[in-house]
């Protein structure tokens, strides 16, 4: 029996989703749901997730969009559902990253004991992590932020910005993967609207783009969150 972890089911069909989560939450874990290609991408890096269940079939993208996407900055496991049975298709999830493969329809005594072999090759659950980088505390679970010790007040979408930057601290994030994870793939080149909230974050955090502190610009490219 593993341990309870949280596990993030992404699956455009509300019934699979209800479907997973009663046995999912017998069994002790958290689920946390989402229904798109965006949503799913957007709860994997906010949500810090021990475990993926992810459909292949999604409305606005590919589920390997999303796989190759998380891998970019997570090794979360991620355990694939979908009605593709044919051996391309558990090739190429499987190559871009996959550890399992569980074709539709499915039993869940199955797919619970496939679940259950998954976090035990990953050694154990992750839970969410609080970052502490300089003065800085972020929190994903209360979504909270402090700076010195005191509380910044910021919006959703301005904490899911410096999450997804200051989770991948030291690293290069580009603009189009910023964009596609926080406002999705439609809004892969608006560069502009991405400035505006990168802005909005650095005042909030006192960061003076001209000698910055947490968020250096990439011109052209991205952003690299300083640790």
């Amino acid at each position: 029996m593993t341990e309870p972890t949280r596990i993030l089911v992404i699956d455009d069909e509300a019934p699979i989703r209800r479907f997973l989560r009663v046995p999912l939450e017998a069994e002790g874990h958290a689920v946390i749901e989402a229904a798109t290609a965006r949503e799913g991408i957007l709860a994997a890096a906010r949500e810090t997730p021990g475990l993926i269940i992810l459909d292949l079939g999604l409305p606005d993208a590919d589920g390997l969009t999303v796989l190759r996407e998380v891998r970019t900055w997570s090794k979360v496991p991620v355990l694939v559902l979908s009605v593709r049975a044919d051996e391309a298709g558990k090739v190429a999830a499987l190559d871009a990253g996959a550890q399992d493969y569980v074709v539709k329809p499915f039993g869940i005594k199955e797919l619970l004991a496939r679940i259950r072999g998954v976090l035990r090759d990953r050694g154990g659950p992750a839970s969410p992590t609080v970052l502490e980088i300089a003065d800085l505390r972020i929190d994903p679970a209360n979504h909270t932020v402090t700076k010195a010790g005191g509380a910044l007040h910021l919006t959703r979408r301005e904490f899911d910005l410096l999450w997804l930057l200051a989770s991948n601290a030291g690293r290069l994030v580009t603009q189009a993967m910023i964009l596609k994870t926080l406002w999705g793939p439609a809004h892969a080149e608006d560069s502009q609207y991405l400035r505006v909230y990168v802005r909005q974050l650095r005042q909030k955090l006192g960061d003076d783009a001209a000698n910055p502190r947490f968020i250096m610009t990439e011109p052209g490219i991205g952003y690299r969150f300083m640790g």
